[in-house]
């Protein structure tokens, strides 16, 4: 998943699996020099960051680095930064030509694939700052059969992002209404406001946004798929919770979006910059593109705003978590160096740098300070009750096959929400239990 950030917006628990990393000890197959003192020890750690860390952060690598250098003189680190759209393809070649990183950061949606197949080592939870607070979805991204294989790094939400200009003129007001009979009775006057432009969409859903299709699904308390007594995953989307998520998605889509619905979100921010649209479902740092000089317009600067989205019932609408997570790769031969490069890297202080950026932090704790500021109050205060996809073997399978994509599109088509769902449950439950 696309994971570029910004600064105003925010949008993962390695610990060496022999003992002693922070005292020096070493393993057996540890490839670095056997010795007490950290400053005799030698070896050379690879990491890979995405290039959200050079841009957005430089000054926490450089750090980090600087202390890691500090603590083990003798130990060689490379640090390479790497494309989110290359990164997979890479670290796949990589991985079969042994010759993968040390540490690696992985979406948190491409965690669970190289868990199953073996790339990543487990690790101790215990040894790392806050472990004990990490927001529990990215956790949850991090474990498999209870066992931890990756680092909470940081967090991200949906958001919703909205031009105030718009609902100003046509309201009066210029916030998005928080409840969403409310904001549907708002957007209608915005819509009335626009109608000259039959391209103008007052919400803008596009109808293959799976995304924001889920999160409807969980706030009626459905879900994608459920592990059951027997031990298989199986599909739940046909179950009437999850049917009426589906369908309240569909209904604010068609009325709403008057645009090509088969057309994804990814160009959803430009879609606001352009003003054909008065909200919409994002990433917190979609709002920065729509305003930034080469994606958007930066006259909107002042007019696009962010907020909690509101959801059916009365509540906010839950988000799916994102964010990223590290990991030391299974066949390194200095693991407990790498465990602890992530270790620093993630600290208290570290993530501290990351939360006074706007950047959610990967604990409760740091998180809550944001809950209250403009910039990252709705993100912050969509995290701890966000959603994610079934940690399931098959999930990856599920992605690649489109399935839930497809299931959106033939209902935009006419196929009902009964029947389309029924047979995405057929499809989860021929991938969802056999590794991707």
């Amino acid at each position: 998943m696309k994971r570029q950030l910004m600064a105003m917006f925010g949008i993962a628990a390695l610990a060496a699996s022999v003992a002693g990393c922070g005292s020096g000890a070493r393993s057996a197959q540890d490839g670095a020099t056997k010795a007490a003192d950290p400053k005799e020890m030698t070896g050379t750690v690879t990491v890979w960051l995405m290039n959200d860390a050079q841009t957005s952060w430089p000054e926490l690598v450089q750090r980090v680095n600087d202390d890691f250098a500090a603590k083990y003189p003798k130990v060689t680190l490379k640090l390479a930064y790497q494309e989110w759209t290359q990164k997979v393809a890479k670290l796949d070649g990589a991985l079969e030509q042994g010759a993968a990183p040390d540490v690696v950061e992985l979406g948190n949606t491409e965690t669970m694939k190289y868990i199953l197949n073996g790339s990543l080592a487990p690790v101790d939870k215990a040894s790392f700052d806050n472990a004990d607070n990490w927001i529990r979805g990215l956790v949850n991204t991090c474990t498999y059969q209870d066992k931890l294989f990756c680092v909470p790094y940081y967090a991200g939400a949906r958001v919703g992002i909205y031009n105030s200009a718009m609902f100003q003129q046509a309201t009066g007001v210029a916030d998005l209404p928080q409840n969403e009979d409310e904001m549907r009775a708002a957007l209608d006057k915005v819509a009335d406001k626009n109608k000259a432009d039959k391209t103008f969409s007052a919400l803008y859903l596009p109808g293959p946004y799976w995304y924001a299709a889920m999160s409807y699904v969980a706030a009626y308390g459905g879900a994608i798929a459920r592990f059951d007594s027997a031990g298989n995953w199986h599909g739940t989307l046909n179950d009437p919770k999850s049917q009426q998520g589906v369908q309240h998605f569909v209904d604010l889509v068609q009325k709403y979006n008057h645009n090509d619905l088969t057309v994804n979100e990814s160009g959803q921010a430009t879609v606001l910059a352009r003003k054909r649209a008065a909200v919409l479902y994002g990433n917190g740092w979609e709002a920065g593109s729509a305003v930034a000089p080469v994606t958007g317009d930066p006259t909107l600067k002042d007019a696009v705003k962010v907020a909690t989205m509101p959801g059916p019932g009365g509540k906010p609408l839950p988000s799916f978590i994102g964010g990223s997570d590290l990991a030391v790769t299974a066949k390194s031969p200095v693991r407990d160096l790498a465990a602890d490069w992530i270790r620093m890297f993630t600290s208290t202080k570290s993530e501290q740098f990351l939360a006074d950026k706007d950047i959610l932090p990967n604990n409760l704790s740091q998180l809550e300070a944001l809950k209250s500021k403009p910039a990252t109050a709705a993100a912050a205060n969509a995290v701890p009750d966000a959603w994610f996809t079934p940690l399931a073997p098959g999930w990856g399978a599920i992605e690649k096959q489109n399935v839930l994509v497809n299931m959106l599109n033939s209902i935009f088509k006419g196929k009902s929400v009964d029947q389309a769902t029924k047979e995405a449950d057929a499809l989860i439950n021929q991938l969802i239990n056999n590794p991707a």
